[in-house]
């Protein structure tokens, strides 16, 4: 259990949004949904990934020298990096002087992830707070992520996973054995359009957060992002709420998310931005408004979380 490997690409120590009391949150890499507003699109693939930093960078042509695949020339004063051609095996980043290069990823073992959290065990012991694994998703790593959540279980951690639920149950059964709260999204309600949006549809996700209340009958925290001109209408509002509190209970909690920029740098620093999107975050007034509609079904919300 201990040796069993995985790739993650953060730990975040004492996180206060990510389940109750003081956590330590593990990042986990690869996913099965491709949302077009990821805000760590890094994390959507498994292997490590290159960000590069054009502002830091000098070009003083190290990385051209260190690279095995030559995918590196400089161009108006800085490097750039011909992607198809890189392999990011990191010879690059260990050469660059200003630290412009970085590797976001790590292969690493269930043992050395379960060390570094306990690390933090008084605070969760004061705060009632505990260990989550998010991602990417902790669904596309099944054994690493329960192998984590197992070490923590045994070790008295409150474990809680962020997840899409997109999975077969199955996996998502056996993984979710090992957990004392499920961190659920929603991303829209129509088949078509979360599709359209994600790149699966949403019946499996729908199937799986049943699946969850009923037959596990674990406490769930609803997630569900708000972007604006694409989830934000009153009809896919009501909706979702409708069928929050009808599947999981009209006690169970809400968090409504803004749609932030973060995902604009992550996406220039892996230089894609053709995949940068136009979308203005949601404005105080309007999420208000929103929080008006999921209390109208007797939910309790929160903004942000």
């Amino acid at each position: 259990m201990e040796e069993t490997r995985g790739v993650i690409f953060n730990i975040q120590h004492y996180s206060i949004h990510d389940g109750p009391g003081i956590r330590t949150t593990v990042f986990l890499k690869g996913c099965p949904l491709r949302c077009f507003w990821c805000q760590n699109p890094e994390s959507q693939v498994f292997h490590p990934i290159l960000f590069f930093n054009g502002e830091r960078c000098t070009g003083c042509g190290k990385c051209v020298e260190a690279c095995p695949e030559h995918a590196i020339q400089i161009s108006e004063g800085k490097s750039k990096t011909d992607r198809k051609r890189c392999h990011e095996n990191g010879k690059c980043v260990d050469i660059c002087p200003s630290e412009a290069r970085s590797l976001m990823g790590q292969y690493t073992t269930a043992g050395d992830v379960f060390k570094d959290v306990s690390e933090d065990l008084l605070f969760y012991q004061n705060s009632a707070g505990g260990v989550t694994l998010s991602g990417g998703d902790p669904v596309a790593q099944p054994d690493f992520s329960a192998s984590i959540l197992k070490l923590c279980r045994h070790a008295g951690i409150h474990t809680a996973v962020d997840t899409c639920g997109c999975a077969e149950w199955k996996t998502l059964k056996q993984l979710l054995e090992h957990v004392d709260l499920v961190l659920y999204d929603f991303k829209h309600m129509c088949p078509d359009l979360h599709r359209q949006y994600t790149g699966v549809s949403n019946e499996l996700i729908l199937d799986n957060a049943k699946k969850i209340r009923r037959e596990l009958n674990l406490p769930m925290l609803a997630r569900v992002p708000i972007l604006p001109g694409y989830n934000d209408s009153v009809e896919n509002l009501k909706e979702t709420a409708a069928f929050i509190s009808s599947n999981l209970g009209n006690g169970t909690t809400v968090h409504i998310l803004p749609y932030h920029r973060l995902g604009e740098t992550k996406y220039e620093r892996m230089e894609e931005p053709e995949k940068i999107i136009s979308v203005q975050p949601p404005g105080d007034e309007h999420m208000e408004e929103i929080k008006v509609i999921f209390h109208s079904f007797d939910l309790t919300v929160h903004i942000g979380g």
